[in-house]
């Protein structure tokens, strides 16, 4: 062999051997040095064996693996494509202020809890992922990366070496996957129906028979049929649990489908020799019977979880397909919704959804807004009122100009804040899920101990107790036992108009202590109006009316709605600053002005008399006009109490809960409200920090505490509160720092979003303690030789379907009754 080496020579490749394309950009690194690979394929595999920590395979090994098959490469080619920023553009969107961007996947393959696991575990030890949360349910996930350490392309790369097949989530595309999932599942489960029919017809003439009734050409006969109708069973409708198990084996992490595969796939094997070579018994029976049980149980667990979750997938594709768009010569143009843009005019005539949110400019209609808030009335929306896409035009056609479309509307907002709710999991279903995968594990152990004892007792019944063992104490019931009521308490609340938007905030919610309401907005409806004007000194009330409408011009809180009547186009305030909880100020004619309380209206550290002049001309809610911290105004506003505040006050307080009002509004106003609620716990002109140091004592006494605020002012308090609930009208910033939104102006579905947590936590916990207690008791029996395999299929169906079960009575939960205050005397605090 000659010594010299060419040079032009490609590298073989580390995972296959193949040579390396000059200039391939794909590596592996082991060992502190850098192989380079072939293809993206090879990339993925050998990326999914390192980061699973077996790259031992690639010290031992003694042979070439095969490359990977050409549709594998060409997926990975096919990857690559979503690195383009055109493409990208979209369905991924900025996340945050640190640099990253987010998707929503729709991922193939996923059957249970399990998968979840595997996949979030996986993505978050890759570099660059900033965070990942598989909706279990609608077969999702919601990743956020930072594109400066991580490709798409590579991340989804990732997910097909782990077996899991993503796509940009599309709901038309996804919605047909899950049919085509579906009608697969219902073709499975006709075969194995059929097969365990067939198989058990030509058994229980062979269990019935006595000795020498049945001759031996027909034991063969029927044992060659019952083989011939398992097979398909096996390898069809079976597919699934061994496609599982082997993903679960290649990355290490053990999944409820290992112990059913080695049942299924030993008892035929088992039962396929004894047919073969006419040794041993036959248990095609079983193995055709509890294939069936396991895929009827995992249907019907599936059809209900689909069901529970239909109104957040019925979401995603609320906004209408097509839009009438009116062009600047009055013709009508139809057009996909996905290209209206804010500024265009859009009719939408009775009977046809709206496409984008916007503002009426012509016409008045009844809309159906309950797929956004529960509400079942119509609402009635005249010219000037906000309209959110994805209602209903009920009656008569109408104008809007558009302000927000496609991913900028409301209901996209909705969709995206409702994956985000799946970015964490409950203490609980934590505790489940680990307890799961651990179990796995013990059993196999436990499977093993009772075939070697078997082994020395009674050698011809070892193997249906294996399969008994195997199959009774599969921990399907213990990995359902979460996720089923959290599926079925988010469809229950979203139903109610109340959008979660982090999982953990149902554990906390049913551990609530105390309810603290902010007033504007929240307690009150948030719409003011002015109802008093009191110039002092010479300037007139028109003129302070139209000063503080210029002030207050380019802000959105409600207290800035009650002066828009009153604007002058002449008047333009310049250098307009906000001072949260206190007023504005601003630079009009020369001169400084400010609106807002009393004291910081004439700054008092100025006046010693200051005690005297900011004393406000009646009880309620004032504001003081200031010309150079000289009073020039009084402005006296009201804002109509909630329809439902007292009720909803009565029904927190029956529950057991402290409910308390803070609030940055003056002493009179605050407690008039107060006194007006029967709220015996209440501050007054509390400033933004000091809303937050109140809530921090709160919790260091040991309370758990809910905040209920709508304004940017109520920012820091909602993220510190242990639970943050915004109001339907809340600003953007309010919405993104809660943990639930409410959809519906009303506000007795916070007390209703407390009572559905209890329950939902109630729910976990007994679903939990019936599946311990089932495994529990059932494996000492399988192990004795008490239970047959087909017993076991049974007993282990029935106890996941009971855990489905009891989640979905909260499918039905209605509120109790409380009393109402009615008009009884409101205690004064």
């Amino acid at each position: 062999m000659s010594d010299v080496t060419d040079v032009t020579t490609p590298a073989p490749c580390y995972h296959c051997g193949n040579p390396v394309p000059a200039g391939a950009p794909w590596s592996i690194t082991l060992d502190d040095h850098a192989h380079p690979l072939c293809c993206p394929g090879c990339e993925a595999v050998a990326h999914a064996i390192v980061d699973g920590g077996l790259e031992s395979y690639y010290r031992y090994r003694t042979e070439l693996p095969e490359r990977p098959d050409e549709r594998q490469t060409a997926k990975a080619d096919t990857w690559s494509v979503f690195d383009d920023p055109g493409l990208q553009a979209q369905f991924v969107h900025p996340d945050g202020d640190e640099g990253n961007v987010k998707a929503t996947l729709a991922i193939e393959g996923i059957t249970c809890a399990a998968c979840a696991w595997l996949i979030e575990h996986r993505l978050n030890a890759l570099t660059g992922i900033a965070s990942s949360a598989v909706n279990l349910t609608h077969h999702r996930l919601r990743v956020s990366w930072d594109p400066q350490q991580l490709k798409l392309s590579q991340l989804l790369a990732e997910l097909a070496a782990i077996g899991y097949e993503a796509q940009p989530y599309e709901p038309d595309q996804a919605q047909a996957r899950l049919q085509h999932e579906e009608r697969m599942n219902v073709r499975r489960l006709i075969i194995a129906a059929v097969g365990m029919m067939q198989v058990m017809m030509f058994s229980i003439p062979i269990y019935v028979s006595g000795p020498g009734e049945i001759s031996d050409d027909f034991y063969a006969l029927f044992h060659w049929l019952s083989f011939a109708l398992a097979t398909p069973v096996v390898f069809f409708s079976a597919q699934p649990f061994f496609r599982n198990a082997l993903r679960d084996l290649r990355t290490g992490v053990l999944g409820m489908d290992v112990p059913v595969s080695l049942a299924i796939g030993g008892a035929y094997l088992a039962s396929s020799y004894a047919v073969l070579f006419n040794v041993g018994e036959v248990y095609f029976d079983s193995v055709a019977m509890f294939t069936f049980f396991l895929l009827f149980g995992r249907y019907v667990e599936g059809r209900a979880r689909r069901r529970s979750g239909h109104s957040g997938n019925a979401l995603s594709g609320v906004l209408p397909i097509s839009a009438t768009r009116l062009e600047s010569d009055g013709s009508e143009r139809i057009l996909p919704a996905s290209e209206l843009a804010p500024g265009d005019r859009v009719l939408i005539k009775p009977g046809h959804g709206v496409p984008a949110d916007g503002i009426i400019e012509e016409g008045e209609s009844s809309l159906d807004e309950s797929m956004l808030t529960g509400e079942y009335l119509p609402i009635t929306r005249r010219v000037g009122d906000p309209i959110t896409g994805g209602s209903q035009n009920m009656e008569n056609p109408l104008v809007i100009r558009v302000t927000h479309a496609g991913r900028d509307a409301r209901v996209a907002g909705i969709v995206d804040l409702t994956d985000r709710a799946f970015a964490s999991r409950p203490r609980l279903a934590q505790m489940a899920a680990r307890m799961a995968h651990l179990f796995v594990l013990r059993l196999l152990v436990v499977t093993a101990c009772v075939t070697i004892a078997w082994w020395f007792i009674d050698p011809s019944r070892m193997l249906w107790v294996l399969l008994s063992v195997l199959v009774v104490t599969c921990p399907c019931a213990l990995a359902l036992a979460t996720p089923a009521a959290l599926t079925a308490g988010h469809g229950q609340l979203r139903k109610r108009g109340v959008l979660i938007t982090r999982a953990d905030a149902m554990e906390t919610l049913s551990n609530v202590t105390r309810v603290i309401f902010d007033k504007t907005g929240t307690l009150t409806r948030g719409e003011m109006h002015l109802t008093q004007t009191q110039p002092l000194g010479d300037l007139t009330a028109e003129r302070a009316r139209a000063i503080a409408a210029a002030l207050e011009a380019h802000s959105e809180h409600p207290i800035a709605r009650a002066f828009r009547p009153f604007r002058d186009a002449t008047l333009q305030a310049k250098n307009i600053h906000s001072h949260t909880g206190q007023g504005l100020e601003g630079n009009l004619n020369g001169a400084r002005w400010r609106l807002g309380k009393p004291r910081f209206a004439i700054d008092s550290a100025l006046d010693s008399k200051a005690d005297d002049v900011i004393a406000a001309p009646a009880k309620g809610q004032w504001l003081l006009l200031s010309e150079n911290g000289e009073p020039r105004a009084w402005f006296g506003l009201h804002d109509g109490v909630r329809d439902d505040a007292a009720d909803t006050i009565n029904a927190l307080q029956a529950q057991g809960l402290s409910v308390e009002l803070l609030s940055g509004d003056t002493q009179d106003a605050v407690e008039s409200l107060a006194d007006q609620l029967n709220i015996t716990t209440w501050h007054a002109g509390v400033s933004p920090e000091g809303k937050l140091a109140r809530m921090k004592a709160l919790q260091a006494e040991g309370e758990t505490v809910v905040m209920i605020g709508d304004g940017i002012n109520d920012v820091p308090v909602l993220a510190g509160a242990d639970v943050a609930i915004a109001m339907n009208g809340a600003t953007d910033l309010a919405r993104t720092r809660a943990d639930a939104v409410l959809l519906s102006p009303r506000l007795m579905r916070v007390f209703e979003a407390i009572e559905i947590s209890r329950a939902t936590r109630r729910i976990m916990r007994q679903n939990m303690i019936w599946s311990v207690c089932y495994n529990f008791s059932a494996l000492p029996l399988a192990a004795m030789g008490l239970v047959p395999p087909w017993l076991a299929a049974i007993g282990m169906s029935l106890s996941s379907l009971v855990v489905v079960g009891n989640a979905l009575r909260l499918s039905r939960w209605h509120p109790q009754p409380v009393p109402s205050l009615g008009t009884s005397t409101p205690v004064t605090a």
